[in-house]
């Protein structure tokens, strides 16, 4: 299998706490004014790139902490993205996720693979940029609008919980 990305950062300090691998996803619906990567925006852009290829990186950092889903939107390519989430989640590594979409949606089985990505993610940055909303003061966040997520922990209470994880705030 293959995901069609825009590119990836073998090691990011910016895309979440620690040292972290980040792939950035091709194709994004959002469009939103002032997105910080609208070169990921087109479908048929970036490159094709083998699961295969993704999984001995991350295997050749031992360094690394975690594992960052961004774009584009993720979860236009969920199913591409479940065997990489599920080796990620075997190899103790923590997966964080930036999406244009609300939880709630994902969570609700109207996009096709979104519920079964999110049963691996542990922080989900959800909403789309909102350029009168830009605040330079947020950690990991562009917009005001966005929230940190406890994946988890909103799987398990049925309704969105927020992150209180330092290293996130």
């Amino acid at each position: 299998m293959r995901l069609r990305i825009s590119g990836i950062v073998q090691d990011s300090i910016v895309d979440g706490p620690g040292l972290r691998y980040s792939i950035f996803t091709q194709g994004c619906p959002h469009h939103c004014e002032g997105c910080h990567n609208p070169q990921t925006h087109p479908y048929k852009g970036g490159k094709k790139i083998s699961i295969r290829k993704i999984k001995k990186d991350i295997l050749a950092n031992p360094l690394l902490q975690g594992v960052t889903l961004s774009g584009g939107d993720p979860f236009v390519q969920a199913k591409a993205l479940l065997p990489i989430a599920k080796f990620i989640k075997e190899r103790g590594l923590e997966l964080a996720c930036y999406t244009g979409y609300l939880f709630e949606m994902l969570n609700s089985e109207s996009i096709p693979f979104a519920k079964e990505l999110l049963s691996y993610i542990d922080i989900l940055i959800d909403g789309k940029f909102i350029l009168s909303q830009k605040s330079l003061d947020l950690k990991f966040k562009g917009s005001r609008n966005q929230r940190t997520i406890d994946v988890q922990a909103s799987l398990k209470e049925g309704k969105v919980v927020l992150s209180t994880d330092p290293r996130w705030q």
